[in-house]
């Protein structure tokens, strides 16, 4: 798992998710965003995913 270098809005979190998983950055941002409707550590989790993944490989979007 990885921060994304490419689809990144803030730290890169919800982007590397949607790589890992071949979703769209978009719709795990908004899954992201609707869960925080519910009670529970969504922003920490979201700090400590931050925190815990890199950043992808540089070499990975060499070719864009």
């Amino acid at each position: 798992m990885h921060r994304s270098r490419h689809h990144k809005m803030i730290a890169g979190v919800c982007g590397g998710i949607a790589e890992r998983f071949n979703m769209s950055p978009t719709v795990v941002r908004l899954l992201f965003l609707a869960s925080c409707i519910l009670p529970g550590p969504q922003f920490i989790a979201y700090l400590i995913m931050w925190v815990v993944f890199p950043k992808a490989p540089a070499q990975k979007y060499a070719h864009r």
